[in-house]
């Protein structure tokens, strides 16, 4: 009984163990996984992303430079990080000076009506 249950035993370890030789035989080198990568980036369109300009244009740096300076000369575009154009005569913030916001809100305090819409009710006493 113990004969059958030892060489079980030893069957059984030698089938775990040439599994796992088998698997490692069988795995690709890493040539071999190399090779399928270069061949799948070489793939007809459609099947792989292909490396082409993706604006399409065929202007180089320079070109473009010179004409977005000439353009910008001639008030035809939007200087880097603005987003209105030159030409934009819509005024900017309010037409109100600060000294003449304070006198509003004192002149407000003092007639204890509050402050203004979308001013902070300090200095009052």
């Amino acid at each position: 009984m113990k004969t059958k249950l030892a060489l079980s035993a030893i069957v059984a370890a030698v089938a775990v163990f040439s599994q796992g030789a088998f698997a490692q035989a069988s795995a690709p080198t890493r040539a071999e996984v190399k090779a399928e990568a270069t061949a799948a980036a070489k793939a007809p369109a459609g099947e792989a992303p292909t490396a082409t300009n993706p604006t399409g244009t065929n202007k180089t740096r320079a070109q473009r430079k010179a004409e977005t300076q000439a353009a910008l000369k001639a008030k035809q575009g939007t200087p880097m990080g603005e987003a209105g154009s030159l030409s934009s005569d819509a005024p900017k913030g309010s037409q109100t000076t600060r000294a003449e916001r304070k006198a509003t809100t004192k002149a407000a305090l003092k007639a204890g009506q509050g402050t203004p819409a979308g001013e902070a009710a300090s200095g009052a006493k």
